[in-house]
Parts: structure tokens; sequence; C-alpha cells
């Protein structure tokens, strides 16, 4: 078959997977929470880490940007 041919032929459907209807998916926030209460102390110490990243970062910008007075 041609390649015109098969571009104008109609796009074949994608078939959808089999959910069952009587439990909807659990949000993101409930897995997210779920897994912080599973993963306690890891979570924790990433949040410990990225909390005192950010404050050194933002330390850094302030000493860098800090105005020069004069005399």
């Amino acid at each position: 078959m041609p390649l015109y041919a098969r571009v104008l032929t109609a796009p074949t459907p994608i078939p959808k997977p089999m959910a069952s209807e009587s439990t909807p998916p659990p949000s993101f926030v409930k897995q997210a929470m779920r897994n912080m209460v599973r993963k306690g102390s890891k979570s924790l110490f990433h949040f410990g880490l990225t909390a005192m990243g950010f404050l050194g970062f933002i330390t850094l910008v302030a000493w860098l940007g800090r105005p020069t007075l004069p005399g």
C-alpha cells in the first residue's frame, strides 16, 4: 500500500484497558502521603537535605548580590 493511501485512511481506534468501574484510581496526594508514611525517615532526610540546600542557595545569592556601601 502506498504511503499516501495509508495517510488518507481512517485511524484505527486504540483499545482502552479494562478498568474496574467501582473503584476510582487513588489520587496522587493519597499515594504521596502513603509513601511518606511508609518511608518516613528517608523522606524526612531528603526533605532536610532539600531545605538546607535551598537555604544555602538563597544565602549565596544574597551574599553575592549584596550592595557595596561606600567608605
